[in-house]
């Protein structure tokens, strides 16, 4: 008996399986380009395959900070969706940079601390409390470049303590970065969205901004003006705005709206 009938059809079977992979990846056309903010990465990275499904196309997924994703789409870059907060969405309607009536809010964060899995955890239950604890840290991050940073200093000011904090303030560049140096005990605290501190391992949410000090950020999906895909990038935001994305929000520290 020989084995190179076996071989053979061996052959044939990786060849027909790759000729109809390839028919299957050509039938789902070009790729649908999405620009993505990083309070919103985890939960689009584990969504991709079902979004993909439910549009009949690959997504590529471009992920960085609101505040870039927005100067990019200003200068011009070219994209289809673009899964920003909602206030910059807001910007970028206004300066028609979206096609009108494509939006769709699909969710909010709430800023809170988070601290390194397993270590002591100060009390921030109230807004005196909270105050308390930052002016204590030895060491507080958070993105430098993030939505919520403009808020989170103004806050230091408001509780009277922004020159207490300085000397221990840590800029990331991004919130993954920020995140992973209180889980390399690197810093004490972080102050971010829940979203940026779930998916990260070794750290763990203290708890939300108390009392008057309470923030969140909300996210909205919307299609570029001048999209090459523009029927899959609606179909793609219908899908986000759909309940079948729900789960995977929550999961990930995210609230439908």
């Amino acid at each position: 008996m020989t084995v190179r009938p076996i071989f053979a059809a061996l052959l044939a079977a990786t060849a027909g399986f790759v000729f109809v992979s390839t028919r299957e990846v050509a039938a789902q056309g070009a790729p649908v380009t999405v620009l993505v903010s990083n309070g919103m990465k985890a939960a689009i990275e584990e969504l991709q395959p079902q979004c993909e499904r439910a549009i009949a196309r690959p997504l590529a997924l471009q992920f960085n900070s609101t505040a870039s994703v927005k100067k990019k789409i200003e200068a011009g870059e070219g994209f289809d969706v673009a899964i920003i907060t909602s206030e910059a969405i807001d910007d970028l309607i206004k300066e028609g940079k979206i096609a009108a009536g494509t939006h769709a809010e699909l969710v909010r964060s709430e800023l809170g601390i988070g601290i390194r899995a397993g270590a002591s955890k100060p009390d921030i239950r109230t807004a005196e409390a909270l105050k308390r604890t930052l002016r204590d840290a030895k060491s507080i991050t958070y993105p430098e470049d993030g939505a919520s940073r403009g808020y989170i200093e103004k806050m230091f000011e408001r509780m009277g303590i922004a020159a207490d904090v300085k000397p221990g303030i840590i800029l990331a560049q991004g919130s993954g970065p920020a995140t992973e140096s209180v889980a390399a005990g690197k810093a004490a605290l972080v102050i971010t969205l829940f979203s940026e501190i779930v998916p990260i391992h070794g750290v763990e949410i203290l708890g939300p901004l108390p009392g008057e000090f309470h923030y969140d950020i909300r996210f909205t999906a919307a299609a570029s003006a001048t999209a090459k895909n523009a029927d899959a990038a609606k179909a793609l935001i219908a899908f986000l705005a759909g309940p079948k994305a729900v789960p995977t929000f929550k999961a990930k520290g995210l609230e439908p709206l």
